[in-house]
């Protein structure tokens, strides 16, 4: 049995750091706005200095809210790689995107919260959807390993760049679920073997 190693003191405390940092920012854009809230002010609520912001958060006030692009495309190449066996790559990406953003089953009250701030904030929007597209190359190699497909084949390049703008596209629907779902129908029909 192998053991996950566990933290070392200077990992945990950069991880409260970051906690710290993520919690003040949302707590602060929750009550004023993003575009109201500045760096500074969240440092000092954190209690860090603004260098350490920018160490922990080199993104920017869009990344305390939304992270870094690395997360997200690891967990987009897990939802096709980790499948369970016979389902296809299209029902994975759909299922994943489903627990995801304003598309998740009846939400908590916070998560609604930060949802409409994400959806109704133009920077924020800006910079998910950035997010979402930055995995591009990383989802078009996972479906080409897992369909024996060429990583430099036009149609599998496609179909990675409109499975990334559905958050966009279909998460400021009025019925972001049945939004999902309409779009995946689509690229059933444009991709029927996947």
């Amino acid at each position: 049995m192998t053991r996950t190693p566990t933290p070392g003191r200077r990992e945990r405390k950069k991880a409260a750091t970051r906690q710290a940092l993520s919690a003040a920012a949302l707590r602060l854009f929750l009550e004023r706005g993003f575009d109201r809230v500045t760096v500074a002010e969240i440092a000092d609520a954190a209690d860090t200095a603004v260098s350490t912001l920018f160490a922990h958060f080199p993104g920017g006030k869009e990344a305390l809210v939304l992270g870094h692009g690395d997360e997200r495309a690891a967990a987009l190449t897990s939802a096709v790689r980790d499948r369970p066996e016979g389902t296809p790559v299209l029902r994975a990406l759909r299922d994943f995107l489903a627990t995801r953003g304003p598309f998740r089953p009846e939400p908590d009250p916070q998560h609604r919260r930060v949802t409409a701030l994400v959806v109704g904030t133009p920077a924020l929007r800006a910079y998910a959807r950035a997010l979402w597209t930055g995995s591009e190359a990383a989802l078009t190699r996972v479906i080409a390993e897992e369909t024996g497909r060429d990583a430099d084949d036009l149609s599998l390049r496609l179909l990675a760049r409109y499975v990334l703008e559905i958050p966009d596209l279909a998460g400021t629907e009025p019925d972001p679920r049945a939004a999902l779902d309409t779009a995946f129908t689509h690229l059933q029909r444009g991709w029927p073997d996947l």
